[in-house]
């Protein structure tokens, strides 16, 4: 069993994964499993890092997105933005050495988490971050959580985008 099997077969039990990793037993899995990327899970953020470079796991990110299908809507520079607004703002502090978003949809999988909450419009397009902070070689990549339901469809589905940018 490859690590993305494990930490995915348990992430798609929902909430109580998040729960169970957010009580302090999320160090038992990771010490338990030969894993690179452990996930970091908050009520707000589901998140990994990695020591690969920021390259290889956009690139794994763009490469997981469209071989489902989907297409890239939109990639925010972020990072970019930041850096080249730091001065007009008066801040003096580089937040990120690479920062970017990269927004994408399911037309199906839309449909069907609107169908069952026509409210869950708010989270779409989906969202996935890849972030190197300044001075360090770890890469993080992560998204939203999304709440207990019907959106739980759309996090699983994130996630396996996400375990796949990264595997090695």
């Amino acid at each position: 069993m490859t690590k993305s099997t494990v930490i995915t077969a348990a992430f798609r039990t929902g909430r109580r994964f998040a729960s169970f990793l957010s009580l302090g037993y999320g160090a038992f899995i990771a010490l338990s499993l030969p894993v690179t990327a452990e996930p970091t899970i908050t009520a707000d953020m589901v998140s990994y890092q990695t020591d690969l470079a920021f390259d290889d796991v956009t690139f794994g990110l763009e490469s997981a997105i469209t071989n489902r299908g989907f297409v890239v809507d939109h990639i925010s520079h972020v990072g970019e933005m930041l850096e080249r607004t730091r001065e007009d703002v008066g801040s003096d502090v580089v937040l990120f050495q690479k920062a970017e978003v990269y927004s994408f949809c399911s037309a199906s999988l839309s449909r069907k988490v609107m169908e069952a909450n026509p409210m869950n419009i708010t989270f779409c397009p989906y969202n996935i971050f890849v972030a190197q902070q300044p001075g360090s070689e770890i890469t993080t990549i992560g998204f939203r959580a999304f709440p207990d339901g019907d959106m739980q469809l759309i996090q699983s589905l994130l996630n396996d985008i996400v375990l796949e940018a990264i595997e090695e």
